[in-house]
């Protein structure tokens, strides 16, 4: 006879083993999906020259975004916070969506040359000087222990 406690433990770990095939399954779809986003928007970007005036990150409904973006968006991605660029392209002032990794670099109040896909900034270089930013913020406290702690055990550190 076999112990309640040995079928509880084989009930969940088979519940684990059916949740980690579905969540790989799902993640490899979501990962397709986004190698065909990137190649479609590498083969439709442009080379625009443009004014930083400001940048920030704020939700799509107060980023002043077209509407039909924010009709395209899924309910539950309105509420969070894009990285968003207010630019001004000749006469023109616009809002531009930036991408997560470029963001801390774009320097603010300075003419760049923009890769620009749509409504979406792929990659910025700076057309006067150096493309320098505002000097990095400081790590909060738990990024800052984890590179003591890497630093401790010889890893290379993580940018």
């Amino acid at each position: 006879m076999i112990s309640p406690a040995l079928i509880v433990f084989l009930v969940i770990l088979l519940i684990l083993a059916i949740a980690i095939v579905v969540l790989t399954i799902l993640g490899k779809k979501a990962q397709k999906r986004q190698e065909e986003q990137q190649a479609q928007m590498q083969t439709m970007k442009q080379s625009i020259s443009m004014l930083v005036i400001d940048k920030k990150r704020m939700p799509i409904k107060e980023a002043g975004l077209p509407s039909a973006v924010l009709e395209n968006t899924p309910k539950l991605l309105r509420r969070s916070k894009l990285p968003i660029l207010k630019v001004k392209v000749g006469p023109q002032i616009m809002n531009l969506v930036c991408d997560e990794k470029i963001f801390d670099s774009v320097p603010v109040k300075k003419e760049v040359k923009a890769e620009v896909s749509g409504i979406y900034v792929i990659s910025v270089k700076g057309i006067r000087g150096n493309n320098s930013a505002a000097e990095p913020k400081k790590q909060d406290f738990w990024k800052n222990l984890v590179a003591r702690a890497q630093e401790k055990a010889g890893a290379k550190p993580i940018k």
